[in-house]
């Protein structure tokens, strides 16, 4: 009940297949009657592919109208497609003369258009052709400059096909191994490239193959497989051919009842598309599943329609199998010249296909294709070898221009840049310059300035000083004896006068000056000591210089840093009561100091603030950036430092 449920399912599933198709095909059909040269002939070539499924008859009535138009329209390339179409319809008709033919005359075409990839598939087809025919060295040969040009052009799928039928045709010379390793490179390209209808041709083969190495049960698992893929892709037709392999999985296995069951389904569908090359091994294998039954009746008329299938397209290795079994059967029969007749038979075709010299042949062809190929490989090679070479060679190339570009460019930019530095350069010499005289003329209307407030000073409050001490000097005279507190006042403004004329010509020195020596500021600071010696007669003084005695300052400066010695005396004379007073003038790293030092009392920085003196040393000092430092300790003394950076030279203001 069940198998009869399945069968139905199958009837229905392949109705619905063929009714899909036929309303293609009549889509097709309506549409072709719209159309005109190079579009109606595609379409014309569409209704025979998909008739090349169903009924082989049609699919060579369309292909021949659509080689019509090819003439019409004169057009080589369309006449080249349609004259390939017309050989492998041919080829699947059993016609192998007639498609021979019509790739002979494809052939010229695609050279003259120099269409490589149409030069491959004919090649394809006489492979194919010849290999039915019974040529396998003919066939092999062809395969092998298939394959050759689908590498060159890289066609995945042509080289596939390639494959597939080397694979093909090394079953035939009984090299099974090297047939499933073609068959199984061929199937690996087509999963890879995902197409279904190829994947179900190579597990065909493949399974052929394992027949022919007693592997029937996995004959039996890839047939399947194939004829679910030829199903689900509506190949109905192509179905007979995993079937056919599958009866003779089970007639190996001696399950003679399902073998005879997939003959008869095989030779039925090959029967409808009228394709005597498989009928004629359908029929031998049949034949042969009787024979061994001992069914010779059955055998011989089973026998006969083989034979004449095969004579029909001369498919040599058929009349040679099926010439052996007749051979047998009527010697069964008794009929001893039929018999030897078809002895005979077997013998002549049995050298005709394969001898020594023409299995050594082909396989000179496979040599010369490795051959070929392992020194296309390393031409290759070798060329790829010189193009990194070349490339190494121009990189270098490149780089030592760029390297020179740059290297030229550098130079270029450096002289540019010493030209500009060198032209900055003389420019700031010249603003330098133009700065200096600006300065110097500057310094000379000060200096003139200067010599003329020093002068005026001189010359009017100088000789108005010395007239107020002569004028003091004579009230004392005259009121000698009169009032000595008068007398005592007078010679205080006298000797304050003439301190206020000293301190005048000191103010005079320096302005007369633009700058001050270490020497210069030794000498003053001498006279100003001698003149407090004669005051202060229990006082030792001792005034000692560490230094350059060129060095200079400007006027400021060195004024400055006379008066802050000046000063620093002065405190230890008035409140020290010190009984030695020494100056040291020296050079400190990049600093001038001074140094006043005496043995007085000293005093506590604490606790005492400081006078005026001190603070204005100090505030002299910061106007000329310079320092002053104060050490002292009761009983002990006092020490100034005071310090001044050696970069304030002469020319400082």
């Amino acid at each position: 009940m069940k198998i009869k449920i399945l069968i139905i399912i199958s009837i229905l599933f392949c109705s619905s297949k063929c009714i899909s198709q036929n309303k293609k095909i009549d889509s097709l059909k309506f549409l072709s009657k719209s159309q005109n040269g190079k579009q109606k002939f595609k379409t014309l070539l569409q209704i025979s592919e998909i008739y090349s499924r169903i009924n082989l008859d049609s699919s060579n009535l369309y292909t021949k109208k659509a080689f019509e138009i090819s003439k019409e329209i004169n057009n080589d390339s369309l006449k080249m497609k349609a004259l390939m179409s017309l050989g492998f319809r041919s080829f699947e008709s059993g016609d192998y003369s007639r498609a021979i033919k019509n790739f002979e005359k494809a052939l010229p075409i695609s050279f003259t258009l120099k269409d490589s990839t149409s030069i491959a598939d004919i090649y394809n087809g006489f492979a194919i052709t010849y290999s039915k025919h019974g040529d396998l060295k003919k066939s092999i040969e062809y395969n092998f400059k298939t394959l050759s040009i689908y590498e060159k052009i890289k066609d995945s799928l042509g080289v596939a096909n390639s494959y597939l039928n080397i694979g093909w045709d090394y079953r035939k010379l009984k090299e099974y191994k090297k047939s499933l390793k073609y068959n199984f490179k061929s199937l690996e390209i087509y999963k890879k490239i995902k197409n279904s209808l190829r994947v179900a041709m190579a597990n065909n083969n493949i399974a052929g193959t394992q027949n022919e190495l007693g592997q029937y049960k996995k004959a039996i698992k890839y047939s399947n497989k194939s004829k679910e893929y030829f199903l689900k892709l509506n190949f109905e037709r192509y179905t007979a051919y995993p079937i056919s392999v599958m009866a003779i999985a089970y007639d190996s296995l001696h399950n003679y009842k399902l073998a005879k069951k997939n003959y008869l389904k095989a030779i039925k569908l090959h029967t409808k598309n009228r394709e005597p090359y498989e009928l004629a091994f359908l029929n031998y294998s049949l034949a042969n599943l009787y024979y061994k039954q001992e069914k010779y009746t059955e055998a011989l008329f089973t026998a006969k329609k083989a034979f004449s299938f095969a004579k029909e397209v001369n498919a040599k290795e058929y009349i040679v199998d099926i010439s052996k079994i007749l051979a047998k059967l009527y010697e069964k029969k008794n009929e001893n010249k039929l018999s030897n007749k078809y002895l005979k038979l077997f013998i002549k075709y049995n050298d005709s296909i394969l001898n020594d010299e023409k299995i050594k042949s082909i396989a000179e062809i496979e040599t010369k294709y490795e051959t070929a190929k392992k020194e296309k490989e390393i031409a290759q090679q070798k060329e790829l070898l010189l193009e990194q070479e070349l490339a190494i060679k121009n990189r270098n190339l490149y780089a030592f221009i760029l390297s020179s570009v740059l290297l030229i460019l550098g130079i270029i930019f450096w002289g540019i840049y010493k030209k500009n530095q060198f032209k900055r350069k003389q420019l700031q010499k010249e603003i330098d310059l133009k700065d200096a005289l600006a300065t110097i003329k500057t310094q000379n209307r000060l200096q003139e300035q200067r010599l003329r407030i020093s002068r005026d000073l001189h010359d009017n409050i100088g000789s108005q000083l010395t007239f107020i001490i002569s004028s003091v000097d004579n009230l004392k005279y005259i009121t000698k004896g009169v009032n000595d507190k008068l007398i005592e006042k007078l010679s205080g403004i006298s000797s304050f006068t003439s301190q206020t004329i000293h301190e005048l010509r000191d103010t005079i020195w320096a302005m007369n000056k633009s700058e001050v020596s270490v020497e210069d500021l030794h000498t003053r600071i001498l006279s100003f000591v001698e003149k407090a010696k004669n005051t202060y007669q229990n006082i030792e003084f001792e005034v000692n210089y560490n230094i350059d005695k060129n060095m200079s300052f400007s006027s400021l400066v060195g004024m400055n840093i006379f008066r802050v010695i000046q000063e620093a005396i002065n405190n230890s004379l008035k409140y020290a009561e010190a009984t030695k007073i020494e100056v040291q003038l020296q050079k400190n790293n990049n600093f001038f100091e001074a140094i006043i030092k005496d043995n007085g009392n000293g005093f506590d920085l604490k606790s005492i603030e400081l006078g005026n003196g001190l603070s204005n040393m100090e505030k002299r000092m910061s106007e000329i950036n310079g320092k002053v430092k104060i050490e002292s300790e009761e009983k002990k003394g006092t020490k100034i430092s005071l310090s001044i950076s050696l970069k304030n030279t002469s020319k400082d203001l």
